[in-house]
């Protein structure tokens, strides 16, 4: 049988005895203290929502634990987003749908997508001109599928500005937003002239040579054995039949003497305001003031002068000799005709139109394809109606647009968009 050893003989009973007894004595303040302790760490344990035997379970688990701190809103905050990329791509513009761009860079061609983009290039979309392209994504080489455009403007770091230059050419046609010239050379352009300013000293016909000036380039064509270039996107700025427009002051018209006769009055100078229906070549159709009847004024052999463009809408000053008819031309000498300056129209007033089918747009622009062929771009910040978000592509609309605002730029200032 196994004896228990004696207590008092054991060295480590004795230490603990003497530890006993010290407690005792003079070291009760220390067990004081050890007790707060606990009962601080019990009551954190409780408020915690935690047992102590769940606490002692955790400590003695010979699992392995694995514990998931709940994420804090600051961490959340301080979690890394995913990144958006931006960047920039420079180069020539070389082609402009009104929806799509073409930019070349080296001999790399880009196909940009802009039907969410703003238009910001202040001599507008301009075939030739160095621009840049701002855009959300990565390019993968020429491929664009993988970015979102976000802005086109002028390139900052242009290396020449576009140079005005002159063409002179053979009258072809003339609509109110086309002409077609044929160059000595024989090559055949058809220009876009929506809003430009035409001064035909000697009149206008079929054959006349005129000097137009434009600023742009034409696309390259050393691939093309065609007679014709593109002239679509270029910007018209002026069309004479003199190299250097000079107009003359307009003459005063006198005002009604009531003792004149009929005969007298017939042999001086006078004039009556006109609507522009349309314009083919050297025939202005015309509504006079107070009249329901179209009229076909020939401007073959006379003055005329058109600031803002043969604009549809506009109003023109005929200056004429004779005795006016109700619904006829005929009977009078048609002296000149002086289109409106647009320079002198606020927005309320301006009528200057183009009619045509929607055929792109960007954020802020819809391109129009106009009934004589010209491809319009305009802007629609300005706007005084409403009806720009229900347009859609294919529909017809008529735009007021005011030509004082877009002498420099091939995109026109909307005021007012009608689906008709």
């Amino acid at each position: 049988m196994i004896k228990k050893k004696n207590k008092s003989q054991n060295p480590y009973n004795i230490c603990y005895d003497n530890c006993i007894n010290d407690f005792s004595g003079g070291s009760a303040i220390i067990m004081k203290k050890l007790l707060a302790v606990c009962a601080c760490t019990v009551l954190s344990l409780s408020l915690s929502g935690c047992s102590l035997g769940t606490v002692l379970e955790q400590i003695t688990s010979t699992g392995d634990v694995s514990v998931e701190e709940p994420s804090s809103p600051e961490s959340a905050a301080t979690e890394p987003k995913s990144r958006v990329y931006m960047d920039e791509i420079s180069g020539t513009l070389q082609d402009f749908s009104g929806s799509q761009l073409i930019l070349n860079k080296g001999e790399a061609s880009y196909v940009f997508n802009l039907s969410g983009a703003t238009l910001e290039c202040k001599d507008g979309m301009i075939t030739g001109d160095e621009i840049s392209v701002i855009y959300e994504g990565q390019l993968s080489g020429t491929d664009t599928s993988t970015v979102q455009t976000l802005k086109v403007v002028d390139e900052f770091h242009r290396k020449s500005k576009l140079k005005k230059r002159t063409a002179h050419g053979q009258v072809l046609s003339l609509t109110a937003n086309t002409i077609t010239l044929k160059s000595k050379k024989g090559k055949t352009a058809t220009y876009p002239i929506t809003g430009t300013e035409q001064y035909y000293q000697n009149g206008i016909k079929e054959g006349d040579w005129v000097y137009l000036r434009f600023k742009g380039k034409f696309p390259d064509t050393s691939q093309d054995s065609s007679a014709s270039l593109n002239a679509s996107h270029l910007k018209v700025l002026s069309i004479s039949d003199l190299e250097t427009i000079v107009i003359p002051d307009p003459t005063p018209t006198p005002p009604p003497n009531p003792e004149e006769t009929p005969e007298e009055a017939a042999g001086k100078e006078q004039q009556f305001l006109a609507t522009i229906q349309g314009v083919n070549l050297n025939t202005l159709q015309i509504l006079p003031a107070g009249s329901s009847t179209v009229q076909n004024l020939d401007m073959s052999s006379i003055p005329v002068y058109f600031k803002g463009g043969i604009a549809p809408g506009s109003h023109v000053n005929v200056t004429y000799k004779g005795v006016l008819q109700p619904d006829t031309l005929e009977g009078i000498q048609i002296l000149a005709v002086t289109g409106e300056d647009p320079d002198t129209i606020d927005d309320k007033h301006i009528s200057f139109t183009v009619t045509g089918v929607i055929t792109g747009s960007t954020a802020n622009t819809i391109t129009v394809q106009t009934d004589d062929g010209a491809v319009d771009t305009f802007r629609t910040e300005e706007l005084r109606n409403s009806s720009e978000a229900s347009l859609e592509y294919g529909d017809y609309v008529q735009v007021t647009f005011h030509p004082s605002k877009s002498k420099a730029s091939n995109i026109y200032t909307a005021v007012q968009i009608q689906n008709t």
